[in-house]
């Protein structure tokens, strides 16, 4: 999904089943996010860890300027 169509940015890790739930769930209900594989894309760690005060935690999920870090209630 291009970052043009998408309002939610998903920081994520293949072994974080919280962040395959976040992604299922907005696939599920057609919401449009591009995801940052932090497996795939290590350069975007710095810019995860500036969002969660340092810690290397995910998913994290930027809707509209809004961080939320973790999906109901699990990370």
């Amino acid at each position: 999904m291009s970052e043009d169509t998408a309002d939610i940015l998903i920081y994520t890790h293949p072994d974080c089943a919280f962040s395959a739930a976040a992604k299922a769930d907005y696939r599920r209900s057609k919401i449009p996010y591009v995801e940052v594989d932090l497996a795939q894309q290590p350069d975007q760690i710095p810019e995860l860890v500036k969002l969660t005060d340092g810690e290397r935690i995910t998913p994290v999920i930027v809707e509209n300027g809004t961080v939320t870090i973790g999906y109901k209630g699990g990370y």
